[in-house]
């Protein structure tokens, strides 16, 4: 028999749902507003890009030091109230004619830092609020959120701006984001004993140490880190490969790349019966063995020319690791002590973030050097690479999830 969820888990569900879609909206916006209203160029754009990315490798660590000192509620909203200021922000400065590209590129940052703390501190919530044999389908439900604000939230703020002006699309984010907070607070977080408290450096060591150190946790980390490089080698040459080799228009290509989304709000879906049917190391690995199959098939255009097949590509690119990020969050979560959720969530979060940008250089130098067609390689042999790691570590052992460390 299915246990029901706890409501507390359904409102943090309903304000990741709220928050990740504010997020997107803005996300999208953002740079349309820079190129319409302010004539920003590939330069502008990249600057405000960095700003939007930065918190994660600055915050993400201090975040989740902090997510195990404090109630990990209260810096949830706090977090997104933050959020909800730099849109508000947004607005004032759109409303009064004195928007700019430094002043586009402080709020992005405030308004990172703010998805920062709610993404560190939401996994190492969630395993106070549910019982172990519920974990996976708690983190289905925070994934299926996030993976709808994904697949609709760009497309949203697209045509708000297009169709309505930019400022409508900041009024909704900013709704949406105090809607989030509004939920957070009908959340009721259980008391948690106080752990000693100790220098933050000494924290975040013994963190360090327990990822490294654990036989389940060092090969997740270590395969995130080789699809996260793999990911963005495959994104710095796709558009230019699209537009060029493929022959697609804009509109095409923004299909294409759509259908990522589609795939992860089928993934997320399918995860529940994914976990039932298969061994739980197993239903851990489908989500790298499908990139690997989603990256032969992008490789495949090469000969076979087709949007509709890239398009295949990326929906299996969405839907494999959205299997990936529910298995593995739950597993993680349940080896690590309670007391240290927060800094190994942000580990993970710093280093996945950290190996986007070498990723993105990396295509970058190989898309300039030998063209799009290499980068497409490159990707897949990383891809392969990524897999072959959770396939050979003691993952592979798992028929259910392991005891829970205290």
């Amino acid at each position: 028999m299915t246990a029901t969820l706890p409501r507390s888990l359904l409102a943090l569900t309903r304000s990741n749902l709220a928050a990740q879609l504010a997020e997107q909206l803005s996300l999208a916006a953002v740079p349309m507003v820079a190129v319409l209203a302010l004539g920003a160029g590939p330069g502008e754009i990249g600057l405000l890009a960095t700003a939007q990315t930065l918190p994660f490798l600055l915050l993400s660590i201090p975040l989740g030091l902090l997510a195990d000192r404090t109630s990990r509620k209260r810096l949830m909203v706090a977090s997104e109230v933050l959020r909800t200021l730099a849109l508000l922000g947004l607005l004032a400065a759109l409303a009064g004619g004195q928007l700019s590209i430094g002043l586009l590129a402080v709020l992005g940052f405030v308004g990172a830092v703010g998805t920062v703390g709610f993404s560190v501190a939401a996994p190492a919530l969630v395993p106070v609020l549910v019982p172990r044999e519920a974990l996976a389908r708690a983190n289905g439900r925070l994934e299926l959120a996030r993976s709808a604000a994904f697949a609709a939230g760009p497309a949203l703020g697209g045509a708000l701006v297009t169709w309505a002006g930019a400022s409508t699309a900041f009024v909704l984010a900013a709704v949406l984001s105090a809607s989030a907070v509004a939920l957070l607070l009908q959340l009721t977080e259980p008391q948690r004993t106080p752990a000693p408290q100790r220098h933050p450096l000494r924290e975040l060591q013994d963190g360090a140490r327990l990822v490294w150190s654990h036989p389940l946790l060092r090969p997740i980390l270590l395969t995130a880190v080789a699809w996260n490089i793999s990911w963005f080698v495959l994104q710095a040459a796709y558009v230019p490969y699209a537009v060029r080799l493929l022959g697609l228009n804009a509109a095409a290509v923004g299909l294409t790349l759509a259908a990522y989304g589609a795939g992860m709000v089928a993934g997320a879906l399918l995860a529940p019966r994914v976990v039932a049917k298969l061994p739980f190391g197993r239903a851990i690995q489908l989500g790298p063995i499908v990139s690997v199959l989603a990256a032969l098939i992008m490789v495949a255009t090469l000969a076979l020319p087709s949007g509709a097949v890239a398009a295949f590509a990326f929906f299996l690119f969405g839907a494999g690791p959205i299997i990936w990020t529910i298995t593995s969050t739950t597993l993680r979560q349940t080896v690590t002590p309670g007391a240290m959720l927060g800094r190994v969530s942000a580990i993970f979060l710093a280093v996945n973030t950290g190996a986007r940008p070498v990723g993105a250089a990396l295509g970058g130098w190989v898309g300039a050097t030998w063209g799009e067609a290499a980068c497409l390689v490159l990707a897949l042999a990383g891809f392969v690479v990524q897999a072959g790691l959770i396939l050979h570590s003691e993952v592979r052992q798992l028929r259910l999830l392991p005891s829970p460390s205290a």
